[in-house]
């Protein structure tokens, strides 16, 4: 067998809420899409979207140690990004946010991509991003 030398692509990300059902019908309005799993585990529940090939998990946990509000500041996640084809997508996509009254930036661009950067009910960063045209 051989011995890997890079990382395979990244199967699944899961995130870590305050409210889980107040999560799930705002990832469900956002998303346009409902959970394909939703599990109690015991120690946690987590209700899972999948998302062209990869998971989207939300967990809650009956106790939390923190109801502090997500910082991209602090160490860890900074923010989830969600690949558009094309800046014109993007466009298409800050209407649809504006419809649901997802509160939302402007269209960045860049050399590497445009992005429009948006936050779930905890303030977890989230942005739709399209590569360069």
């Amino acid at each position: 067998m051989a011995v890997p030398t890079t990382m395979p692509a990244i199967t699944h990300v899961a995130i870590t809420v305050t409210d889980l059902d107040a999560s799930v019908d705002w990832y469900n309005r956002v998303l346009g899409v409902k959970p394909i799993l939703d599990e109690d585990t015991g120690p946690f529940r987590h209700v899972v979207y999948e998302l062209n090939g990869t998971l989207l998990g939300l967990h809650g946990f009956p106790a939390l140690t923190s109801y502090e509000r997500f910082s991209e500041r602090r160490p860890g996640l900074d923010h989830i990004a969600f690949g558009c084809a094309s800046r014109a997508e993007l466009v298409d996509w800050a209407a649809r946010l504006d419809e649901l009254g997802v509160t939302r930036g402007e269209i960045v661009d860049a050399g590497y991509g445009s992005g429009l950067a948006f936050r779930d009910p905890d303030g977890i960063a989230l942005e739709l991003f399209a590569p360069p045209a």
